[in-house]
């Protein structure tokens, strides 16, 4: 028996073949990887987008005073007559939601005492949301708020915000506010 100090050059070739084979192998699974990873990065950027606009209009709703108009006409919209909620430092701005007729588009409208549809001198910041739109109603009944917003071929996004009353208008009698009379309207 003779005592082997080393690889033959047989043992060598099919190492260094068995060594490519599985090198392919995980190149393919590391492109595969960062294929996954790319999309997976895309669809969390749509979702963060989708979540933060859904959260500015939560926020709106919040920061209103309660008078909510919600029209469904040729465009579905919705607006806060006064809102603390400005994303352009408004200390009270006036904000609507419209789906626009063009790719069925979710804009934000923000500004000061405007009126739909926008004159040429009035000024006012739109902010393009989502695209898209199938679905975009808002519910106010009493002190509660349902929004629902479903995009095409995506799963519908609904919240609901409570303590969101409309604004109690007063009533006068001869010139004098009846405060029992309002007290007990707001109750």
């Amino acid at each position: 028996m003779s005592s082997r100090k080393a690889f033959t050059l047989l043992e060598v070739l099919i190492s260094i073949a068995l060594l490519g084979i599985v090198i392919v192998a995980l190149f393919s699974s590391v492109d595969m990887m960062q294929n996954s990873n790319e999309h997976l990065s895309k669809y969390l950027e749509k979702s963060k987008k989708i979540t933060k606009s859904t959260k500015v209009l939560y926020l709106d709703m919040m920061g209103s005073d309660g008078n909510i108009t919600i029209q469904k006409d040729e465009f579905s919209r919705v607006c806060m007559e006064e809102t603390r909620n400005s994303l352009y430092a408004l200390p009270t701005a006036k904000v609507c939601w419209v789906v626009l007729k063009k790719d069925r588009t979710l804009a934000r409208i923000e500004g000061n005492a405007y009126h739909l549809p926008l004159n040429s001198e009035e000024r006012v910041e739109v902010d393009l949301v989502m695209s898209d739109i199938e679905v975009f109603d808002v519910y106010h009944e009493k002190d509660k708020i349902l929004v629902l917003i479903q995009q095409k071929t995506k799963e519908p996004i609904s919240f609901m915000l409570q303590g969101i009353s409309k604004p109690v208008k007063k009533k006068k009698t001869a010139g004098k506010t009846d405060t029992n009379t309002t007290s007990t309207l707001t109750e």
